[in-house]
């Protein structure tokens, strides 16, 4: 594979997690304007969302089979032509049962392009250089998160359809199909062997996996659930509008990424269980801070500390995922994206009911409770993780 290609296929990555990332994350943003649209309570649209969320968990569940039978060019090409479609949808109906469908097809569109870029990092990167890969390639999300919500109030703030903050997420994906019909990518499965590639090795996974696995739903599920409904909580206890609030999420996408690029040098230097354990307990005591404070000054602070120091957690599970074999497995590694995908699809299945009973507050006090489900999962997974035997325990994959 020529250097120029390698590149091309890393930049695929880092758009593909920006696409997702902008998704998921304008969706607090966005919500109450689409509500207004479809003449519903915000509730009860939260509600809607899922199908985005379940349309992500799908294909990258049935990904983890569909990229050893659909060569990875094409189901990208095709995410292109699906993407256009529901962009199309969203814009020329107004009927809730479309636009259902067409979040679904956003879903499915983010899910398969996410999928596809996980793989590619972890197949082009190998040793010390996978963590801090996949950690750069993860700020991307985070990258999205600090900018698209600003660009959702802006165009918001400005009476301009809501419709057109997803026509500008779309621009992501035609950088994706540009960079797609430029590029070579692997071969996987069948294919790989016939053209002379090594048979993949199996090995047994470890309880680990499940700790790890259960430590990627909660993260997702506890992020999300907090993030969404920060807009929300911001406006109804202390009297912020949509711009302030939008300032506020964008603080913590921005904090998160800034700690995703420190860290992704200073984890080559700590063991990764270790690490990722005080981090966890680190962001659900930063976030127990923010729901409980009265100032509303100390917002900001609370959730640049939250989001900094939660930004290495969910991608060091999955580097941790990957080495609990000896040889690093797609499978593997998908299964515990899938997971956290779980806890994208159950983010407003979760919340929106605790919104609709208790208020913004008691789902942002449930967030803080997955935290600290996630801190006890990276505890427990000291005593099971097999990466220090297969190696050696630091920044390695």
């Amino acid at each position: 594979m020529t250097n120029i290609n390698r590149i091309r296929l890393t930049w695929i990555s880092f758009f593909s997690y920006a696409l997702t990332g902008a998704l998921v994350i304008v969706t607090g943003m966005v919500m109450g304007n689409i509500a207004a649209y479809f003449n519903l309570p915000v509730s009860s649209m939260s509600n809607t969302f899922t199908f985005l969320n379940t349309g992500i968990l799908v294909s990258i569940f049935l990904n983890a089979w569909l990229m050893e039978i659909i060569p990875l060019k094409r189901q990208l090409i095709f995410g292109f032509v699906l993407m256009v479609l529901a962009l199309a949808g969203l814009m020329l109906s107004r009927s809730l049962a479309l636009f259902s469908l067409c979040m679904f097809v956003l879903g499915v569109v983010s899910g398969i392009t996410m999928s596809i870029g996980t793989f590619l990092i972890t197949h082009l990167y190998h040793g010390r250089q996978r963590g801090s890969r996949l950690l750069f390639t993860d700020s991307f999300f985070s990258m999205a998160g600090m900018v698209f919500p600003v660009v959702a109030g802006i165009l918001l703030a400005r009476s301009i359809a809501w419709y057109w903050v997803y026509v500008c997420i779309g621009a992501l994906y035609l950088a994706i199909f540009v960079l797609t019909l430029m590029s070579e990518f692997p071969l996987l499965g069948k294919k790989a062997v016939a053209a002379g590639g090594d048979a993949p090795v199996k090995e047994k996974w470890g309880i680990g996996v499940l700790f790890l696995s259960v430590a990627a739903l909660c993260y997702i599920l506890g992020q999300l659930g907090f993030i969404q409904w920060v807009p929300e909580y911001a406006g109804k206890r202390f009297g912020m509008n949509i711009e302030q609030a939008g300032t506020l999420v964008s603080n913590f996408w921005t904090a998160y990424m800034i700690g995703m690029w420190v860290f992704s040098v200073v984890l080559r230097f700590f063991d990764l269980q270790r690490i990722v354990t005080v981090l966890a307990a680190l962001s659900a005591l930063m976030m127990y801070l923010f729901v409980n404070t009265d100032n509303a000054a100390h917002l900001s602070y609370c959730i640049l500390a939250l989001g900094f120091v939660s930004s290495a957690i969910y991608t060091t599970l999955i580097t941790l995922g990957s080495l609990q074999t000896r040889v690093s497995s797609p499978k593997l590694v998908n299964f515990i994206l899938t997971c956290g995908t779980v806890g994208t699809m159950l983010t407003f299945v979760v919340t929106g009911p605790i919104v609709a009973k208790s208020g913004a507050h008691a789902a942002l006090m449930t967030a803080n409770g997955l935290y600290g489900v996630v801190f006890l999962m990276c505890f427990l997974l000291g005593f099971v993780t097999r990466h220090r035997r297969h190696h050696g325990g630091k920044g390695e994959g």
